[in-house]
């Protein structure tokens, strides 16, 4: 599959990311595959439950990015894959995968994703999502306690701990290799209707 686009939609924790992946999703209906990098946390299974809850996820250490890379590079070639499946409650990757057909849109979302530089390369359009700080960390804490079962107190820890020295670190200031920046995330219509009819334009070119 030659033509295949691959967008890369950055931004911090709860920016707002997986709303405007969605929204690209949505208007190319069966043409498009998403791939999050939250699915490619390494499984860390020799490790207690205790433990893995300790360890930072927030660090591109805690990533199996080599697999994400080959997941997309044979993508790109028009080879399906199977994808792995991450449980946020277990801290761990579960034993099932998704199979994942090759499309003309491949839309990768993830806050680290243009940390690393192979990575970065297979993306055609790389789109960063940004949020104040602190409607990222409201958002995070909602996420969190509702979606994942955790305690509010975790959530502030984890987010004073990891989430915002690791986004200082490996998230802002990898900002400026993005060609397109949303302000406001998923409430930006207009931004988010261009990028759409930009994605357009060159799929059906």
């Amino acid at each position: 599959m030659g033509n295949t686009i691959v967008i890369g939609v950055s931004g911090g924790s709860a920016s707002g990311k997986t709303t405007v992946a969605n929204r690209i999703k949505e208007s190319f209906m069966d043409n498009v595959e998403l791939l999050s990098q939250d699915f490619y946390y390494l499984p860390y299974d020799n490790l207690t439950f205790e433990e893995r809850v300790k360890l930072n996820y927030d660090h591109p250490n805690a990533l199996d990015t080599q697999r994400l890379i080959d997941d997309i590079s044979w993508l790109k070639e028009g080879k399906a894959i199977n994808r792995p499946v991450y449980s946020y409650t277990e801290y761990t990757r579960l034993s099932e995968t998704v199979l994942v057909k090759p499309s003309k849109v491949i839309i990768v979302e993830g806050f680290m994703i243009f940390e690393n530089v192979k990575l970065r390369q297979l993306m055609d359009i790389k789109i960063f999502v940004d949020t104040d700080a602190d409607e990222r960390l409201i958002r995070r804490i909602e996420r969190d306690v509702k979606e994942r079962g955790r305690t509010l107190e975790s959530v502030i820890n984890q987010y004073i701990t990891t989430v915002k020295p690791m986004h200082d670190q490996f998230v802002e200031p990898y900002k400026k290799y993005a060609d397109l920046i949303i302000p406001r995330g998923g409430l930006n219509e207009i931004a988010i209707d261009m990028l759409i009819h930009k994605i357009k334009s060159i799929v059906e070119g």
